[in-house]
């Protein structure tokens, strides 16, 4: 019997839930997923833009999507929201958990490690380890419940697998401001890993796939002088372009990952080779 290969990566009459869907990659993870048939749910905090989204999304690609307002540090808005897609897709197959905290305050997010504030941790903390969680355990609840398994992805960084080079931000700057990694970031992208890890070890019985997706640099706004330094630490010699992570989504959401799970997908042009 020839096989189809290729339809191991269509998605049609899968129910998609991306969150920090509204991103710089959030955008661009629901172009991709709907492109290849999938019901994208556009979750984010900001109700009108999640609705916007989801509108361009069916009419450029002809698939259903919905736009959910939701602070994934409640639980209660997490419950609804997930209550929310059952009740109009009848269940949940793929779940990107994306969402990441922007800090409403750049000079705290940006603080020395010896000056950083528990306050500003904790605020960090509540969405990027606390929200995956909240999310990761009401979808999987739901998935085992339906008793058809499904597609976690988590979005991790190549921060949470290697540390970051404190010379690359030597005189770099994003959208006009100095920046900095600050701990903050990496400690929780490498939360993300080791509960990726415990749930696709803990749910695979129930068929649920638990993987990380583990972008490096990605080309969004940085000066010259950060983007030249990175470059020069990477094998491919530039930072990525968003377009880049999508490919590693679809793979890892569609059935030509089948067997892959508790994995670390790294796109990372290399740099964590060396």
């Amino acid at each position: 019997m020839k096989l189809h290969y290729s339809k191991l990566f269509e998605l049609r009459g899968k129910t998609a839930i991306i969150t920090g869907a509204t991103g710089i990659l959030g955008t661009r993870f629901c172009n991709g997923l709907a492109e290849f048939g999938a019901n994208v749910v556009v979750v984010d905090l900001d109700s009108a833009q999640c609705k916007g989204l989801a509108s361009d999304l069916e009419r450029d690609y002809g698939i259903s999507s919905i736009g959910i307002a939701c602070d994934v540090a409640d639980p209660l808005s997490v419950a609804n929201m997930v209550d929310t897609v059952v009740k109009r897709f009848n269940g949940v197959h793929i779940l990107h958990n994306n969402a990441a905290s922007k800090s409403n305050d750049l000079d705290a997010f940006f603080a020395s490690t010896e000056d950083y504030a528990l306050s500003e941790w904790r605020k960090i903390m509540s969405v990027n380890i606390d929200g995956m969680f909240l999310v990761a355990q009401a979808v999987g609840r739901q998935m085992q419940c339906q008793g058809t398994g499904g597609s976690i992805i988590q979005t991790a960084s190549i921060y949470g697998l290697v540390s970051s080079d404190k010379r690359i931000y030597e005189g770099s700057h994003y959208l006009g401001r100095q920046i900095s990694n600050p701990a903050v970031y990496s400690t929780s992208k490498a939360a993300v890993v080791g509960l990726t890890r415990y749930l696709a070890a803990n749910w695979g019985d129930s068929r649920i796939r638990v993987n990380a997706l583990v972008p490096a640099g990605v080309e969004s706004g940085q000066n010259e002088t950060f983007k030249a330094r990175y470059a020069a630490r990477v094998p491919l010699g530039r930072m990525a372009q968003g377009d880049e992570m999508v490919g590693a989504l679809i793979y890892l959401a569609s059935d030509a990952s089948s067997y892959v799970t508790g994995h670390c997908l790294v796109v990372d042009g290399g740099l964590s080779a060396w």
